[in-house]
């Protein structure tokens, strides 16, 4: 008789290592940006200096490293906000021995002025 094994994930390589562990320091928010057109972007923003005032830049990732990852399980999308040109999820690592995330996600309105 056989028996379904568990599929082990592939080992990340260092571009996905490096994402990863970006996405697991809290400093570092990562946001993914799914605009109307269908494009995705992963990023987050990163700050020039640890000083207050000294500005930044919006840095983006690799969006098959992190798509990758995200099929892995490994990270996980949080609730998404939706504006008429994209919906802005916030990204996380996922919980260790926590089950895939399902289910409808609650979906908050951007506010605009």
């Amino acid at each position: 008789m056989l028996r379904v094994l568990p599929r082990t994930p592939d080992p990340l390589g260092p571009g996905g290592a490096e994402v990863l562990r970006l996405i697991t320091v809290q400093r570092v928010p990562v946001w993914l940006t799914v605009h109307a057109n269908g494009r995705r972007r992963y990023g987050y923003w990163q700050a020039i200096g640890s000083g207050a005032g000294l500005g930044g830049c919006h840095a983006a990732l690799p969006t098959d490293e992190c798509d990758a990852l995200q099929a892995a399980g490994l990270i996980v999308l949080g609730d998404p906000v939706v504006d008429p040109a994209k919906t802005t999820y916030p990204v996380r690592p996922a919980e260790p021995g926590a089950p895939p995330a399902a289910g409808p996600r609650q979906t908050r309105q951007a506010l605009t002025a």
